[in-house]
């Protein structure tokens, strides 16, 4: 087969005294996301598509939050590392496409600057980076601002 799917989910609770970083991208907001890296759900959730297009183990296995080298650690950093997984087991990103889900902040002015970071980290053009966001409606802890969470499906080809 020489072309493969892969979906990624990811979602973190907010907490106050940390910085929010989605998609490479630091926000001005009085909340971070709660994590062992710097908790950035949105690459997360596109590290565990291409994973997972690959047939890999999700990203916790890679970079568990039990490993002190992860604590802190930026997330596009921890994407590249998965591009280069992937690159030696013979397989490149086509695209990726994902969904941000929160109440707050507002995510839609920073959307290109969030495309550009993960065109940058996984080596794809802009416009092979597809990125949404919404909101849960009020609904779930999603919808309450406890939490953020994102999907991503990935598309990767043999090299």
């Amino acid at each position: 087969m020489n072309f493969r799917i892969g979906h990624g989910y990811d979602i973190h609770r907010t907490v106050a005294g940390r910085p929010l970083v989605l998609g490479g991208v630091k926000f001005d907001a009085p909340f971070g996301l709660d994590g062992h890296s710097d908790a950035d759900a949105l690459t997360h959730a596109v590290c565990d598509a291409l994973l997972g297009a690959a047939g890999l183990p999700d990203i916790g296995h890679f970079f568990p939050n039990t490993d002190p080298q992860w604590k802190n650690a930026d997330s596009q950093v921890l994407l590249q590392r998965v591009i280069s997984a992937l690159r030696e087991r013979g397989w490149v990103p086509v695209n990726v496409d994902a969904t941000l889900i929160a109440e707050k902040p507002k995510i839609a002015p920073r959307l290109a600057e969030m495309k550009a970071a993960l065109a940058a980290s996984t080596g794809l053009p802009v416009d092979a980076v597809g990125l949404k966001a919404t909101t849960n409606e009020g609904s779930d802890d999603i919808g309450r601002g406890l939490a953020i969470a994102a999907h991503a499906v990935a598309l990767i080809r043999k090299s």
